[in-house]
């Protein structure tokens, strides 16, 4: 019998490896990703549909919320609860493998790749913390972890499964090169969590307005966003799209305008929590139409979050 189960998708190069080396040990695989406002699946649909691979994408964003407000093994380098969300995502995909009777969930990670998350004790955590112990395989470092429950079954030919270790991606590159794959985002970057500037946002968001609120959470990645000093969130269009967006968040808070100069729209999140902010905040609006001044810019970057 073959093995059957997920392979977590992120797109990456990594993630397509290990559905191809999944495939050549003798298991049928199903593409997973799982979505939120910080990572999105356009690159995960793209590899599925280049590998040839049925993908369901999850909507993930209520248990990453979760995650950030409280995350059991605390934060990377920004707001990035990796090793909890890699648990997490594992554990719901291990939930519908059940449901499904199949055999495993897969992972594209790689021992030693990332010196935070990808550690012998991290992975270890990340096994235990999913429920998933036995059960869940690391196709591209299988070798030199122990032989998982449908390798010892015989449903998955371990001799296929590889040995990768470390940052070194040329392995890596050169399976590409031999399984035909060309297109693949670099290896940095993919999720804003780990970003810092955003990480300084979503921070900020998180102390003064809370979480709660799913689409200014989704409004990070809109606009300038600045804090102002009676404690009222403005987030500034940068553009015609930031603009157009922003121009139908009236719900959210206080809309504002250059009026007849060329200029953005901006949004005071909550309606403005004192006349100082408001009147602060038409300044800082009128300072980025084509006739504001560049001194009055940089004088309100202190505000300015990113």
């Amino acid at each position: 019998m073959n093995a059957r189960g997920f392979s977590l998708m992120s797109g990456g190069l990594d993630s397509q490896l290990a559905v191809k080396i999944l495939q050549l040990a003798g298991a049928e695989v199903t593409g997973i990703c799982f979505e939120t406002p910080f990572f999105k699946a356009a690159a995960a649909r793209k590899a599925a549909s280049a590998l040839g691979v049925e993908l369901l994408v999850v909507d993930f964003t209520d248990d990453e919320l979760a995650l950030v407000e409280n995350p059991p093994h605390g934060f990377g380098g920004s707001m990035n609860p990796c090793i909890d969300c890699h648990a997490a995502m594992i554990r719901r995909a291990g939930e519908m493998m059940k449901e499904r009777g199949w055999d495993f969930v897969s992972t594209g990670e790689v021992m030693g790749q990332r010196p935070m998350s990808q550690n012998r004790q991290s992975l270890g955590i990340v096994e235990r913390s999913s429920g998933l112990a036995g059960r869940l395989v690391r196709p591209l470092s299988a070798r030199l972890l122990d032989p998982t429950i449908p390798e010892t079954e015989g449903k998955l030919d371990r001799s296929k499964l590889l040995d990768i270790h470390g940052r070194s991606r040329e392995r890596q590159i050169a399976l590409a090169a031999e399984f035909g794959i060309v297109d693949y985002p670099s290896p940095a970057g993919g999720c804003k969590l780990t970003e810092e500037a955003y990480g300084r946002k979503l921070k900020d968001l998180k102390e003064h307005e809370g979480l709660g609120t799913r689409r200014l959470v989704e409004l990070l990645a809109v606009g300038r966003h600045f804090r102002l000093p009676d404690g009222t969130g403005l987030i500034v269009g940068r553009d015609r799209a930031d603009n157009g967006v922003l121009s139908g968040e009236a719900a959210l808070g206080e809309l504002l305008d250059s009026g007849d100069l060329p200029g953005p729209t901006a949004l005071l999140i909550g309606g403005a929590k004192s006349d100082g902010d408001r009147e602060l905040a038409r300044r800082i609006v009128l300072s980025y139409t084509k006739g504001g001044g560049v001194e009055d810019r940089t004088f309100f970057a202190s505000w300015h979050l990113c």
